[in-house]
């Protein structure tokens, strides 16, 4: 049981990460920026979810 404890919270850091290093290359202003980094850091899996319907696209995605 702990095995798969371990995974997803390994899970959820990638993930975090990478909503993170999304948000920062992002185009929005960096108060935005800062918000939405917060809301990850501070609430994992719900920030990631909410950043991941609503949160701000990277340039190369906007393109």
């Amino acid at each position: 049981m702990m095995e798969y404890a371990g995974f997803g919270g390994l899970i959820v850091l990638v993930l975090n990460i990478w909503a993170i290093v999304s948000i920062i290359g992002s185009s929005a202003s960096t108060g935005a920026k800062v918000g939405w980094t917060l809301l990850v850091l501070v609430l994992p899996i719900v920030g990631f979810i909410i950043w991941f319907f609503a949160g701000p696209r990277s340039r190369s995605a906007a393109v």
